[in-house]
């Protein structure tokens, strides 16, 4: 009874270690499939931002197409590409967190479960196997008293036997059996005793370590795995409320992303948006005049404005009458090719623009040249005071290029200005900036504009517009030197003072020679064209490079007036 009832406890203890073995394998299970889960959403948002960004960079605008986005709606359009690409930055966002809160955190933690499932049922395997061990010595011992004990009584029933027989017989032979018997009985119950000694011990033991087995070992080992398990449910629920969380931080800034869209598409101007095709595209012609009644028996006549699109600007030449002919509207006609070098062939207001805008790249480009230009001349002033870092020499032939490439593109420029001067209907008086001036470069004389391009323009066949020669073959463009700005004006106020770091020989009028160490008084800081006005005294003042100076301004002066 007492083996079948203990083999039946260490039964259940066993497959209770089974059945917990079991489950905490499949929780382990359990947390990596959601650590997956985790993963591959990680990846879908990855994805997911990729096409976003490729789909915003899609769409950017060229640059051959530039021009389109003065207009709201496609500024608009490309406010939302921006937002959809921040939008784009905010799921990856979302992945890069689920990879480091989640992903690497529970990869981490399920190693360290494994490891602690491992060693809770090792010890319960031992406890276990302990237990049994001293079962088997427990029952090792008692069979081996039960053995001692039963020689021990053969033994006493052979000397008993022995001894009456002896009485019997009275032979000297059979009480030397008996003597010996006698000793053997007694031998054999020393065993025994000793037997149940030992067997008493490990009693004792087993029952001790089966109490310990029972109510500390093993609940022990249960209560750790039941701990390891409520632990692992709870970082499971954490990893999920932390999934939610990470979509939850980026919410505010995804809403800033959709309000921006929102105030973008807010931001379209419907009428600012047509005003400015119509700026772009408006010809500046006036239309033509009321068709008269056409009698057969006179030639055809048309009453038309100064500017009409049949008329050129000067006399035109008479065209003949056929009831054939056609009227060509001019703006509405394609152009072919890229058109001469004055866009004579486009309507005057297109024409005054085209011509503008190439003359502001000039002026872009002459500006340019001549920074390059500054900053080689500080070079060459350091080589000049310090040999040793350089040869002064080797600047010159750059300077001379970039001196070159100046004269032409303000030939260039001035041949444009003619050109907007003729549209303008006005001859081109423009004095030269004093950002175009310098101490390495000497002011070009009056230069004369040969204006062939203007020239014999007259109506084409198909109606374009054309115009004759000009009353003036060439436009001169006068350059005007700097005291031009200084005539019949008050003196301007002192805005702060001024030290040169460099001297300056100031050959071109309205420029002004200084020393290097020199202090002067600043009257107009540099607007942006490389030039400050500043002043010696009462009769001195002009115009010195703005790297040439330290300037210091006063901050409590109300400044100089804009001098333009």
């Amino acid at each position: 009874m007492v083996e079948a009832k203990m083999g039946a406890c260490w039964s259940i203890t066993k497959d209770q270690f089974e059945n917990l073995e079991k489950h905490t394998q499949w929780g382990i299970e359990v947390v990596e499939k959601y650590n997956k889960f985790v993963k591959e959403r990680s990846e879908i948002e990855i994805s997911y931002a990729k096409q976003i960004r490729n789909l915003s960079k899609k769409y950017q605008p060229k640059k051959n197409s530039e021009d389109e986005y003065k207009y709201t709606s496609c500024r608009a359009f490309l406010t939302t590409l921006n937002e959809m690409n921040d939008y784009a930055g905010q799921h990856e966002v979302i992945a890069e967190n689920l990879s480091l809160q989640i992903i690497s955190e529970l990869s981490r933690y399920t190693q360290e479960l494994k490891q602690e499932r491992k060693s809770h049922f090792n010890d319960g395997r031992k406890a276990q196997q302990h237990i049994e061990n001293s079962w088997k010595q427990l029952e090792q011992s008692k069979r081996r008293f039960e053995r001692d004990c039963k020689e021990a009584e053969r033994a006493q029933q052979y000397f008993e036997r022995m001894d009456a027989d002896i009485n019997v017989t009275k032979a000297d032979v059979e009480k030397r059996c008996s003597h010996k018997a006698r000793q053997q009985a007694q031998l054999r119950h020393q065993m025994a005793a000793d037997s149940k000694a030992e067997y008493s011990s490990f009693f004792q033991s087993f029952n001790q370590e089966q109490n310990e087995h029972y109510y500390t070992l093993i609940p022990h080992i249960f209560q750790k795995i039941q701990e390891m398990e409520e632990r692992r449910i709870e970082r499971l629920g954490e990893s999920m409320k932390t999934f939610a969380e990470v979509d939850r931080q980026v919410i505010p800034i995804v809403g800033k992303c959709l309000d921006g869209m929102t105030k973008a598409a807010e931001s379209i101007e419907p009428k600012s948006d047509s005003q400015l095709v119509i700026e772009a595209y408006k010809s500046g012609f006036e239309p033509p005049g009321d068709v008269e009644f056409e009698d057969y028996s006179q030639p055809m006549t048309r009453t038309v404005s100064e500017s009409s699109l049949s008329n050129s600007r000067g006399d035109s030449k008479p065209e003949k009458s056929s009831s054939k002919s056609k009227v060509k509207l001019w703006p509405f006609k394609k152009n072919k090719g890229s058109g001469p070098e004055d866009f004579s062939h486009l309507p005057p207001e297109q024409r005054r623009k085209k011509l503008q805008q190439k003359i502001d790249d000039f002026n872009k480009d002459i500006q340019k040249e001549m920074d390059q230009r500054d900053a080689l001349t500080k070079m060459k002033d350091v080589y000049i005071k310090n040999p040793q870092m350089g040869d002064p020499n080797s600047v010159d032939p750059r300077l001379a290029e970039i001196g070159q490439n100046i004269e032409k593109l303000q030939f260039e420029s001035q041949k444009f200005e003619g050109w907007l001067a003729e549209v303008e209907g006005r001859l081109p008086v423009k004095s030269e900036p004093p950002r175009q001036q310098s101490a390495l470069y000497e002011t070009q004389n009056s230069t004369p504009v040969n204006n062939n391009c203007a020239q014999d323009r007259e109506s084409s066949p198909d109606g374009s517009y054309t115009e004759e020669q000009s009353s003036e073959s060439q436009i001169k463009v006068p350059t005007t030197d700097f005291d031009d700005e200084f005539d019949d004006e008050e003196p301007l106020p002192t805005i702060g003072n001024c030290k040169a770091l460099y001297p300056f020989d100031g050959h071109n009028e309205g420029t002004l020679s200084v020393t290097e160490g020199e202090t002067l008084y600043v009257i107009e800081e540099d607007k942006g064209d490389g030039w400050t006005r500043v002043r010696r005294n009462e009769d001195e003042e002009g115009y010195v490079p703005s790297s040439y100076l330290e300037v210091f301004l006063d901050k409590n002066g109300k400044g100089a007036m804009t001098y333009i």
